[in-house]
């Protein structure tokens, strides 16, 4: 079995949004989250780049901006 893995959230939930399948999910020692993506015809990769040009990608970005401003304000 194939398996994709990312620490980053939104892009394991867009990945999974467009018909993979999460293994695993976890957090790290470090801090950090693990993913674990099945990709058993390769398309994970392709997803991860389509992922940076797609709204959802710019709708992530607006979310953290937000909560960068409201925790700047505490």
């Amino acid at each position: 079995m194939s398996v994709y893995k990312t620490s980053d959230l939104a892009l394991a939930a867009y990945i999974t949004m467009n018909g993979l399948k999460l293994v695993s999910a976890g957090k790290l020692p470090n801090g950090n989250f693990n993913f674990e993506i099945e990709d058993p015809d390769g398309k994970a990769e392709a997803l991860a780049i389509e992922y940076v040009s797609s709204d959802f990608s710019i709708f992530d970005n607006k979310i953290r901006t937000l909560k960068k401003l409201l925790y700047s304000r505490s």
